[in-house]
């Protein structure tokens, strides 16, 4: 065994000692004993603790793999994950204001992915453990809302009827308005007998919808969900926001970005997460890939009252994004791309007269490269907001606003 002292917490949650060794559930400035492992350090015991260091909520944190950071205190997570972004702006020479983070609470997590196995007595649902592809079952689980929680025997009953013995399955559940929507990949090939078993299983559990590779196989009631005072069904297995609460503080802060315009861009604009509560405001014009999408916001827009015009445009941004002819309508411009960023739709708002930039990230790296672009071409980034919807993990998200710098104030 030997001594080692943690330095800092690198991106993937891990304290980091000399070498660099990587020592996970450790905090900087912790003392510990450990065995080298190649690049990590195993059978650690913490010798000197750190400040920051809290005991972990949930029973099942030290083997589930659902959580990275329960270690440690929500003002070290608060801190840890604003200098991230702090951090890959300064790296491409830009400061800005950090508004303070925005945390969804406990037991609030409304959407999720399950590993599920058959076993001899039934089956297991829950995490994988970390680095690895065991399945760790979570029954007092901190980080999932309640309506989750209780439907999870009944995933259990899911995996006992629709997989295989050699295959795991892939769950995604989220909660609507109006029960669980479920969408399945990796269960057995349906046929005739499957999709009554399975038919009969969302009537016992009351569950709004399931899809089974992709195929609604069933449903009581279409999942609901609100944006603004829009009623939405999202396409299975649709995108759809971490949290209430973080959809609520993302909302709140793209709409304090883009206040005043009255012509909206909204690009990989999904269900209308952003363009539907910004018709309450403003003309919008939403922009996705996925028709399936764009078709649930139309309708969710048609159905409601008091909204302004949406229109649609079923487009890839990153093979065809809009040119700077076609912003030019536009007073203001909301994107949220994938991971990667939007390169492609950057290099052409840096060409454009678009006053106004919201750009909706869950990537700093990628959202400050884009960020450096719309610097160089003379934009402000007046303010960063980060939202934490995804408590107790390494996930960062966050909202910039720019706005386009007058030449003369340039100079």
């Amino acid at each position: 065994m030997e001594t080692f002292t943690i330095n800092r917490l690198g991106h993937q949650g891990d304290g980091i000692a000399d070498g660099p060794l990587y020592a996970p559930l450790t905090l900087p400035g912790e003392v510990v004993t450990a065995q080298r492992d190649g690049s990590r350090l195993s059978d650690i015991r913490v010798q000197v603790s750190s400040a920051e260091r809290v005991t972990a909520p949930c029973r099942h944190f030290k083997s589930c793999g659902g959580c990275q950071l329960q270690h440690a205190s929500d003002g070290f997570v608060a801190e840890w994950k604003t200098d991230i972004v702090q951090n890959a702006l300064s790296s491409h020479g830009l400061d800005t204001d950090m508004r303070p983070i925005l945390t969804s609470p406990p037991r609030t997590r409304r959407r999720a992915t399950l590993s599920a196995r058959r076993t001899k007595k039934g089956a297991m649902v829950g995490f994988h453990a970390r680095g690895s592809d065991v399945i760790v079952e979570i029954p007092d689980c901190q980080l999932l809302h309640p309506a989750l929680m209780m439907d999870l025997a009944s995933i259990e009953a899911l995996a006992v009827c629709g997989a295989s013995r050699k295959a795991e399955l892939s769950v995604t559940i989220s909660k609507s308005d109006s029960g669980l929507d479920v969408s399945v990949q990796g269960g057995k090939e349906l046929d005739g007998p499957l999709r009554i078993t399975l038919a009969a299983w969302v009537e016992a559990n009351a569950i709004a919808r399931l899809g089974w590779g992709g195929e609604v196989v069933a449903m009581r009631v279409p999942p609901v969900q609100t944006f603004g005072v829009a009623q939405v069904v999202p396409p299975p297995g649709a995108f759809l926001q971490a949290t209430e609460q973080g959809e609520t503080d993302l909302v709140a802060t793209v709409r304090s970005a883009v206040a005043g315009a009255n012509q909206i861009a909204d690009l990989f604009s999904g269900c209308g997460t952003f363009a539907l509560p910004l018709a309450e405001d403003a003309e919008v014009h939403a922009v996705e890939s996925d028709a399936g999408m764009l078709s649930a916001l139309d309708q969710g827009w048609r159905s409601a009252q008091g909204l302004k015009k949406i229109t649609h445009e079923t487009r890839d941004l990153f093979r065809r994004p809009l040119y700077p002819d076609e912003l030019a309508r536009f007073q203001a411009v909301v994107l949220d791309p994938p991971r990667a960023g939007a390169q492609a739709q950057i290099e052409q708002l840096a060409r454009s007269d678009a006053q106004v930039i919201a750009y909706i990230s869950c990537n700093p790296i990628s959202f400050a490269r884009d960020a450096a672009a719309l610097a160089e071409a003379g934009y402000s980034l007046n303010w960063v907001q980060v939202v934490d919807q995804f408590r107790w993990s390494t996930h960062v998200e966050l909202v910039g606003a720019f706005h386009r710098v007058p030449p003369v104030q340039r100079r």
